[in-house]
């Protein structure tokens, strides 16, 4: 079969066919012979060098355009942006805090003028292909020819409020929308859920625009939300979700998780009765912490 690789008999045995290559490369190793089980195996040493020596053979075989495939140019940053875009769609979508709903965008790394997020699509589906270039007035930079979302005021608004951030967030993450229907305020109750801040501020769309489909598509809604998360690192919005901000895609794709893990705990030690805080030094220390690389890197 035209680019499969078909296993032979024996220790290390194969012969693959690179997709496109019209050759094929077998190898065998400690083969038993069609006549009973051939010479004994060569010592270790032998084994080690005779190893080396497949692979080496491996690689050259290749074919130019299997290697490039496997290397992405160091020239084509932009393309890596975003498939990291993409990835932490779609890290959020499998950790519960996308659905079908929901974005993530970042600041454009070599014009802070300009932002990219996805065309319309469920977080979960979202490819590089899918995330698009645009300025902080929310406009496309290139002509769409595919539907965008309704909602990317926030993050042009956010972007334009504060330099400081470089990543964005929005979702209705089923954790925190119980703290969102009830005004209760979400508040750190164990380590990593000092990540968001010591306190998260509300903002309800009705207080400024009175009677609404509760979409935040328009500036003037934009910018409210962006005046009500200030300097903090989210903001809930009343009966629709929150807003999450950080310094690159990693503290916001952490971030997003554990203040999620802990309206989760909050919520369960109400239940039992109380739930106790950190102090505000406690929260500091470990927000610090929690922002660490070591930390980001492995959510």
């Amino acid at each position: 079969m035209p680019g499969a690789m078909t296993a032979t008999t024996g220790f290390m045995g194969f012969s693959p066919l690179w997709p496109g290559d019209g050759r094929s490369l077998r190898i065998s190793l400690f083969l038993g012979k069609a006549s009973g089980r051939g010479p004994a195996a060569p010592n270790a040493q032998d084994t080690c060098g005779l190893a080396i020596e497949t692979i080496s053979a491996l690689l050259a075989a290749r074919p130019q355009h299997v290697i490039n495939r496997r290397k992405r140019p160091v020239s084509d940053a932009l393309s890596e942006i975003r498939y990291q875009v993409a990835l932490a769609n779609r890290m959020l979508a499998n950790e519960g805090v996308l659905d079908a709903f929901g974005h993530v965008s970042l600041r454009h790394p070599t014009d802070p003028g300009r932002y990219l997020l996805s065309r319309s699509r469920s977080p979960g589906l979202i490819e590089a292909a899918d995330i698009l270039e645009f300025t902080l007035d929310s406009d496309p930079v290139a002509p769409p020819t595919v539907k965008l979302y309704a909602e990317r005021v926030i993050h042009g608004c956010i972007y334009q409020a504060r330099p400081d951030v470089m990543a964005i967030c929005h979702h209705h993450a089923p954790a925190v929308m119980p703290f969102c229907i009830a005004g209760v305020p979400i508040v750190p109750v164990f380590h990593l859920g000092a990540a968001a801040g010591e306190t998260l501020p509300f903002w309800n769309q009705r207080d400024e625009f009175g009677d609404t489909n509760l979409l935040v598509v328009k500036p003037e809604e934009g910018r409210s939300l962006a005046r009500a998360l200030g300097s903090h690192g989210a903001v809930l919005m009343n009966h629709h979700g929150a807003t999450v901000v950080g310094r690159d895609l990693r503290e916001l794709v952490s971030r997003a998780i554990f203040m999620c893990h802990n309206a989760e705990f909050q919520l369960r030690a109400q239940l039992l009765g109380r739930v106790a805080t950190l102090t505000p030094g406690e929260t500091r220390l470990a927000g610090s912490i929690n922002a660490m690389p070591n930390v980001t890197d492995r959510t």
